[in-house]
Order: structure tokens, then C-alpha cells, then sequence
């Protein structure tokens, strides 16, 4: 079971990560938000194995797509 969370929470957070490169595009922000749920579940599906890799990806993107949230006003 912790094998196939990590497995998971990697997935997720290499899929969140190539969301968060289209969401930098300008006028694309909108798809950030979606990235930022998708984050929780890597990170709730990371916190569970013992390596830490899954929760270490989805923490560093959903802080990027936060950080780019912020400066464009939330939606942009």
C-alpha cells in the first residue's frame, strides 16, 4: 500500500509540475488552481510512505503555483 501511494503521489506531482509550466503562460492562470488540488492529493498520498520524494515534488510546485497566484491576482 505505501508503495503504490508513492508511486501515486509521484505521478501527480510530475503531472503537476508540467501543469504549473503551462499555467506561467500568461492568461493560462486559470489552470493553476486546478494544479494547487491536485497538489493536495500528492501531498496527502505523499505523507504516508516512508520516502518522502512524492511529498517533497507536490510541496516545492504547489508553493510555485501559490507564489504565481498570488503575483497575478488569482486568476491570470
Amino acid at each position: 500500500m505505501k508503495g503504490l501511494c508513492q508511486f501515486l503521489s509521484v505521478l501527480i506531482g510530475i503531472v503537476c509540475s508540467v501543469l504549473l509550466f503551462v499555467g506561467i503562460i500568461p492568461l493560462l492562470g486559470w489552470s493553476l488552481w486546478f494544479t494547487l488540488g491536485l497538489c493536495v492529493l500528492g501531498i496527502v498520498l505523499g505523507a504516508f510512505p516512508d520516502r518522502k520524494i512524492g511529498l517533497t515534488i507536490n510541496i516545492a510546485v504547489g508553493l510555485v503555483a501559490m507564489l504565481r497566484l498570488i503575483l497575478g491576482g488569482g486568476v491570470i
